[in-house]
């Protein structure tokens, strides 16, 4: 089982689950859209067995505040700001989807805070054309305005996402769902040979890979931040 704490970082309340040894080297794991630190549990149990893991609540997620100011480079900066609170130097850095955005930006950004990377089903940063995404039937655990916001950025990336990515230093593993996904998979290619120190697999379980396959993941993840 996780453990529950909440951290401010600026203005924000960000909730987080940890799993593992206070005294483990650090893992940060970021949820995709719509998503929160629950969708990690079995994956933080996994690598809690060898690592100290920390799972965010992105803001406008799960039991983080809900600021109604969204975009992936806030998020960046809460995820810096967090790491900050909580005294974390150098981290190894899951993001999955949108987390995965937040992430390579964080690595881009702050290439001394970040030891390793690995982006699960993360959208390149390439345009693509616009899907829109329906409304919520019911309850959902999150800010809804999250969606439009985050998704516009996604479609239509600053040009500076892609530019960027060279001054990625840390080895890099991405994981792409293969043919079920709903994300396209096309650009993955491209997205890898910009990133200087980069490789790719397949795990062909779709979007939610590391739901999908809890512990094939944690296990390819582990294999990766000890290699």
């Amino acid at each position: 089982m996780s453990d529950h704490a909440v951290v401010d970082v600026g203005d924000v309340r960000l909730a987080y689950r940890t799993w593992g040894d206070s005294y483990g080297a650090p893992v940060v794991l970021l949820h995709g859209l719509g998503g929160s630190s629950e969708t990690w549990e079995q994956v933080g149990q996994a690598l809690g067995q060898e690592w100290r893991v920390y799972a965010l609540d992105l803001r406008g997620h799960g039991e983080s505040d809900w600021p109604d100011e969204y975009s992936v480079e806030l998020m960046r900066d809460d995820v810096l700001g967090f790491l900050d609170e909580l005294g974390l130097d150098r981290v190894g850095v899951v993001g999955h989807s949108m987390g995965g955005v937040v992430a390579y930006l964080l690595a881009e950004e702050h290439p001394d805070r970040v030891e390793r990377l690995v982006l699960e089903e993360t959208p390149p940063p390439y345009p693509r054309d616009w899907v829109e995404a329906p409304g919520p039937d019911g309850a959902i655990d999150f800010d809804w305005p999250v969606s439009p916001a985050v998704r516009a950025q996604i479609f239509d990336p600053d040009p500076e996402w892609a530019e960027r990515l060279g001054e990625i230093v840390a080895p890099t593993l991405i994981v792409a769902g293969g043919p079920d996904s709903t994300m396209p998979q096309e650009r993955i290619p491209d997205m890898a040979t910009a990133i200087p120190d980069c490789r790719v697999i397949t795990m062909p379980v779709g979007h939610l890979v590391h739901e999908g396959s809890p512990q094939k993941f944690a296990a390819r993840v582990s294999e990766f931040f000890t290699s």
